[in-house]
């Protein structure tokens, strides 16, 4: 196969899952430098994708002029004039089945993202679950270009940092789905007791969180909210000046890989066995307890009614988190 030389990729969301596959094309177009990306997604993901002369973001626009399938065409038709000649879809929904459909229909190379779905339904079911690790998301999106024909080879390391790191860490306590979340006076405890430690914590979360943070704001001098106060890219770059993250299996695992910021990550029903760490994060890092067998439950945190109501946070105390963060700001 010819290599191509201009790319559509898209995937639409979630925000966790679009930070996801940057870093693998930003290894992309380093190691295929005579390549150019045009990222099609939704607006509020913009600040997310790095512009430069191989990396292009553009709109789609799923809730107004695109939206249904005569907005697709119209959006389909806007995108021949960037004369592409391969698209890379590494989302795998009806909307980007459809884009995919048009320009397959004009000659134009396709790539589908296998989500590995079976393996997924075999590492959550309750019966004859098969539990090991399965390939990672990053190494799944890889395969998306591999099978364009183009090079590329995953370092799995986090980047560089350009900046200067303060002696302060990020915590983000909030999840979409509530099984993912430690819970919150615990929380409230690590904390509490990171700020009496002398190191500066920054509290992140969205608008509809900022006043419980802001409570916890006012435990303690050294802690600091930034919840709803910045844009995405000013918390990104103050993500990047911090030591550590402490995160869920959230979105603000991801952000902190995008800037080269480690994360000590804490688990409930998920599972890093199901791929979705962070990109160049430590398995070293992660807090989860292995007693439980059940463990995953769910791909993405969404709890099925018919799965037993377990506590899979019970035995990880507020001292296991702030042992594990003391380790990594002494290291």
């Amino acid at each position: 196969m010819k290599q191509p030389s201009r790319i559509l990729v898209m995937r639409f969301s979630a925000f966790g899952d679009v930070a996801m596959t940057l870093p693998v094309i930003q290894e992309l177009v380093q190691q295929n430098p005579n390549l150019k990306i045009y990222f099609l997604t939704r607006e509020k993901f913009k600040d997310l994708i790095p512009e430069t002369e191989q990396i292009q973001f553009i709109q789609a626009d799923l809730e107004g002029t695109h939206k249904g399938v005569w907005g697709l065409y119209r959006l389909f038709k806007s995108l021949k004039s960037l004369e592409i000649d391969a698209v890379a879809d590494l989302h795998n929904v009806l909307r980007t089945k459809i884009l995919g459909k048009f320009f397959g229909w004009s000659g134009i190379n396709l790539a589908v993202l296998n989500k590995g779905r079976e393996e997924r339904k075999a590492l959550i079911r309750r019966e004859n679950k098969i539990r090991k690790p399965i390939k990672p998301m990053v190494e799944r999106y890889a395969d998306v270009f591999r099978s364009l024909g183009l090079k590329l080879e995953l370092s799995h390391q986090l980047p560089l940092k350009t900046v200067e790191t303060e002696n302060a860490i990020g915590i983000a306590p909030f999840a979409m789905y509530e099984r993912k979340m430690y819970p919150l006076d615990k929380m409230r405890s690590v904390t509490l007791k990171m700020a009496e430690n002398g190191v500066k914590v920054y509290l992140f979360g969205g608008k509809n969180e900022a006043d419980i943070l802001k409570s916890w704001e006012n435990l303690h001098p050294n802690i600091n909210s930034v919840a709803g106060k910045f844009s995405l890219k000013e918390e990104l770059e103050l993500i990047q000046h911090l030591k550590l993250m402490v995160s869920m299996d959230s979105a603000n695992m991801h952000l902190a890989s995008l800037v080269g910021t480690p994360v000590v990550s804490i688990w409930g029903n998920t599972h890093p066995y199901m791929g979705f760490l962070g990109y160049g994060q430590s398995m070293h890092n992660v807090i989860q307890d292995e007693s439980f067998p059940e463990r995953p439950t769910s791909v993405f945190g969404k709890e099925s009614s018919k799965n037993p109501q377990i506590d899979f946070f019970q035995n990880i105390s507020p001292e296991m988190i702030v042992d594990k963060v003391m380790q990594n700001l002494n290291a």
